[in-house]
């Protein structure tokens, strides 16, 4: 005679189930949660409760350290951010220019970068997370470029005022767009022609009358 029960229903795990970390280690556990919850759902669908979970702690040792979801979310993407990365001084802007972009087209073409290019995209629809982005870009640290670049101003290659000047950011603002508009992987042709067709000619051979800083 078929039983009258219904189908069987998997046991829901408790993820908190195992044994307590603290400090550094928690954060650690609670920041790479973020990014395979990212990974797997997106910012939209991201919750507190669902980053516990996977991190095996409660809501409020989350929310302890990070009272909102955007801070959260940016400082997990520290784990594999670029600026961790020691380029290599390759010697001329050049070199080293390419190098930049290389590496982050690489990232780019990494589960972190479908994470950033997702977190991009919800700025429009988030103004906590645009305006932390927007701080973290441009407040928190000096960028990869300008650090590229303090090496060419050193050797003689570029002037000063390049660096606090717009065209200072068109490499990495054009790989960005690129980015965002078709995805990755971004090609090496792509990135090759930028330096040479149109970021060493600004910074190199700055226009005359451009040393404002402005330009």
């Amino acid at each position: 005679m078929p039983s009258s029960a219904g189908p069987a229903t998997e046991p829901t795990v408790d993820h908190r189930k195992g044994p307590r970390r603290r400090g550094e280690e928690l954060e650690r556990a609670i920041l790479q949660a973020t990014l395979d919850e990212l990974a797997e759902t997106g910012y939209a669908a991201l919750t507190m409760e669902r980053v516990a979970a996977r991190a095996r702690t409660g809501k409020a040792a989350v929310y302890r350290r990070w009272p909102s979801r955007a801070q959260l979310v940016l400082d997990a993407c520290k784990l594999g951010k670029i600026s961790d990365v020691d380029l290599p001084d390759t010697g001329e802007l050049r070199g080293d220019t390419l190098a930049l972009l290389r590496h982050m087209a690489i990232t780019m073409a990494s589960p972190l970068g479908g994470i950033m290019r997702g977190l991009l995209g919800e700025m429009t629809r988030d103004p906590e997370l645009a305006e932390l982005i927007r701080e973290r870009v441009h407040t928190v640290r000096p960028s990869m470029v300008h650090v590229v670049l303090e090496r060419a101003v050193q050797r003689g290659e570029v002037e000063p005022w390049v660096l606090t000047s717009r065209r200072a950011t068109v490499a990495t603002d054009l790989l960005r767009n690129q980015f965002l508009l078709f995805g990755a992987p971004v090609p090496d042709e792509f990135i090759v022609d930028v330096v040479d067709d149109i970021y060493l000619p600004l910074v190199l051979n700055p226009a005359s009358g451009s040393g404002s800083g402005s330009g």
